[in-house]
């Protein structure tokens, strides 16, 4: 299996790390339910592949979240989560 890394498209600078201005929420805080309905609404949302399944899409992400070459992060501006890129 070919390990993708999903990349969210913002108005950064390129090289320039995204504006964060939320809170990490660690994994082990996420039931374990809710976290897999986020990933399934996250990988419907971001992921084009049509190719993939998705519970392979899914097991995807939750490995890079894992691995923390992802995280879940909390905007308390627009009271919204997404998961995005550990730099």
């Amino acid at each position: 299996m070919v390990e993708e890394l999903i990349r969210i498209e913002t108005d950064d600078p390129p090289g320039k790390p995204p504006a964060e201005d939320g809170i990490e929420i660690p994994l082990d805080r996420i039931n374990p339910e809710t976290l897999r309905n986020m990933l399934a609404e996250f990988v419907t949302r971001e992921w084009a592949d049509e190719e993939s399944t998705l519970a392979s899409r899914i097991e995807q992400v939750l490995h890079q979240l894992r691995e923390r070459k992802a995280k879940v992060m909390y905007d308390c501006t627009t009271e919204t989560w997404n998961i995005v890129d550990c730099r």
